[in-house]
């Protein structure tokens, strides 16, 4: 994958494929995450929602793999409960099982990839321009969070200030991605004139946890 494609890519497959080894299990259990939370609705059950919100506790260490593991094992018995399911149809039941299980996952890189590869597997034509629309969605998560991979982007300590840090601790705590463009503003205030960064924090469109220019505040990776 070049630059280019990164930048241009409508399907997140490829684009994880590239990250393969590159980035933490942290920012890939976090998209996964995200890509849930997409999908909030049919995720009627609430063994489900509580499996991802492990997950993504899990991803920032607030809480343990035996708590993940038994959030993922009560997902799984929500989802293949036919009396829990009765109103839904076969589709619809699979389709939220295997996004907790996808993001409640708690092995190896190697069989994240293996999932997300699975998971695209079974392309019904009629779901199809549901799928891609879902499929640029995600690879906006996925820039959201690793940011560009081709290019190497610092924050000087001096621009990482008390106001800076605190309003992106904020941030993150309170999924109020609203106020990027204020951080935006603080950080300018502070001395930072990165393009890449600033240009971030104020475009449009939909920004989650492991947002690339709030970690670089947070010092996490």
């Amino acid at each position: 994958m070049t630059e280019a494609d990164w930048l241009a890519s409508t399907d997140p497959t490829p684009m994880l494929r590239y990250l393969r080894a590159k980035v933490s299990d942290r920012k890939l259990r976090l998209f996964a995450c995200a890509c849930c939370y997409r999908v909030w609705p049919l995720m009627i059950d609430e063994c489900c929602r509580h499996a991802v919100k492990i997950a993504e506790c899990f991803a920032d260490a607030q809480a343990s793999s035996a708590e993940l593991a038994q959030a993922k094992e009560a997902a799984k018995a929500a989802v293949t409960d036919p009396t829990r399911f009765a109103s839904l149809n076969a589709a619809r039941a699979k389709g939220m099982w295997s996004a907790a299980r996808l993001a409640a996952r708690a092995g190896a890189r190697a069989r994240f990839f293996e999932a997300i590869q699975s998971s695209n597997a079974v392309r019904a034509p009629t779901l199809l321009p549901v799928f891609n629309a879902e499929s640029r969605s995600q690879t906006l998560l996925l820039r959201d969070i690793i940011g560009n991979p081709f290019q190497s982007v610092t924050l000087n300590s001096d621009h990482r200030t008390n106001a800076a840090v605190g309003l992106a601790e904020a941030i993150y705590a309170d999924r109020a991605f609203d106020r990027l463009p204020i951080l935006a503003d603080a950080l300018e205030d502070a001395g930072c004139t990165d393009a890449d960064i600033l240009n971030h924090c104020r475009q449009p469109g939909e920004h989650v946890r492991g947002c690339w220019v709030v970690d670089l505040l947070l010092g996490r990776s």
